[in-house]
């Protein structure tokens, strides 16, 4: 099975470098993509130096990771999704790509409230949303999520099937209704989660950032949901 890892960054020149690195011994991924999401520091040049492929994209997570989607291998097989800040455990990913490649699953998400938390790498609101959207979930499609991890593994014919739009924050919310709705066989798996490593949260750092978000994942919520009637 041959794996890509594509990774959003926006300004995360302190933590990129080790975040790719991270990926990188795993011995897992084939490639790393990092996709320079209009920053305004040394990110793109930080990625590369080691060790990943930089592409860009316009401002936007969605976009960001649609442009990554699109740039890795043509005989990539699987695509892993990480955030580009520290916070995520690379040294997991085996956790998420074993039951693709063993064939038992097609989109694998790992759940930071399930796992070990480092104090203060998750405020309230982040925890609570993601069980609120995975009880709205629960009602809808009868599958069970207990949070909106950015951490995820998905069989890239599953993926390219599942039509994503959203160019926003409502990217990862979107995967997960729509892999629901498309009948695909998920998996929710304990991932461990720490503080960022460096700059800034786009979402929880602000309050501005909070409100966007979580306004635009409330939005591909219903937009999605109304397709399902339709």
């Amino acid at each position: 099975m041959t794996v890509s890892v594509v990774i959003p960054a926006l300004n995360e020149e302190e933590p990129i470098a080790d975040v790719v690195r991270a990926c990188l011994a795993t011995g897992i991924p084939r490639e790393v993509i990092v996709v320079d999401n209009s920053s305004t520091d040394r990110t793109a040049e930080r990625a590369r130096e080691a060790g990943a492929r930089v592409v860009t994209a316009p401002r936007g997570y969605g976009r960001a990771c649609a442009a990554g989607v699109a740039a890795v291998a043509p005989d990539c097989d699987t695509i892993v999704f990480l955030d580009g800040d520290g916070s995520d455990c690379p040294e997991l990913m085996d956790r998420l790509v074993r039951p693709i490649e063993a064939g038992t699953h097609d989109f694998v998400i790992g759940s930071r409230t399930r796992g070990e938390r480092e104090p203060g790498s998750m405020n309230f609101q982040q925890i609570f949303s993601g069980y609120f959207a995975g009880f709205l979930l629960r009602m809808l499609y009868g599958i069970r999520y207990t949070d909106m991890c950015p951490f995820r593994a998905i069989r890239r014919d599953a993926l390219e099937r599942l039509g994503m739009r959203e160019q926003t924050y409502g990217w990862n919310i979107e995967m997960q209704m729509r892999a629901a709705r498309a009948g695909l066989r998920i998996l929710e798996v304990p991932v461990n989660h720490r503080c960022r490593t460096g700059g800034e949260s786009k979402v929880s750092g602000t309050l501005r950032g909070t409100f966007v978000a979580g306004f635009r994942i409330i939005a591909t919520i219903l937009r999605i949901a109304l397709e399902r009637q339709r």
